[in-house]
């Protein structure tokens, strides 16, 4: 991908971009370096969304927004729905409430955050899908209704904000 990506920028004559490798949880930048962070559907998948979010905040410039698409979940999911393994790798089983995703927000630091569904999942989106694996669609259909949602999550760094105490420059 990194290979793609510097030769795209190559071909598009872009000299103001970089490329690098690097973990989600783990972004190998330093702090207060970054303007904007935006990823598509990838948080959800995480184990430790709480640790992404705090080294998004520690990479972003005062002021700077953190704006992603992610799956979130609207209100009770049953355990072995979340537990499902093809719900997982359907990135829908790592998906945090939209509740408790603001609430990550505010603890790693975040101001002005808003999660805004794109889409909301009806059971009736996955009914091929789920009966194809001899789940019985009907029967978990007021379980799963309207509880998958894809979403907009905006933050604001708050200008001002004390430097973290995390990452990979460690305060005193």
């Amino acid at each position: 991908m990194l290979a793609l990506a510097n030769d795209n920028r190559r071909k598009a004559g872009i000299e103001n971009v970089e490329f690098l490798r690097g973990e989600i949880e783990n972004i190998p930048l330093p702090d207060n370096s970054v303007d904007v962070i935006i990823s598509n559907c990838v948080i959800n998948l995480s184990a430790d969304k709480d640790k992404i979010l705090r080294e998004a905040f520690r990479v972003l410039k005062p002021a700077g927004q953190f704006a992603v698409s992610d799956v979130v979940t609207r209100g009770e999911i049953l355990p072995e729905i979340r537990q499902s393994v093809l719900a997982w790798v359907g990135c829908i089983a790592g998906g945090p409430d939209e509740n408790d995703y603001r609430g990550k927000l505010m603890a790693a630091g975040f101001e002005q955050s808003e999660v805004g569904p794109t889409r909301i999942y009806r059971a009736e989106d996955a009914r091929d899908l789920l009966s194809g694996q001899g789940i019985d669609v009907d029967a978990i259909a007021p379980q799963v209704d309207g509880k998958f949602l894809c979403a907009f999550i905006h933050a604001v760094k708050p200008v001002g904000a004390p430097a973290p105490c995390y990452g990979p420059t460690r305060c005193n």
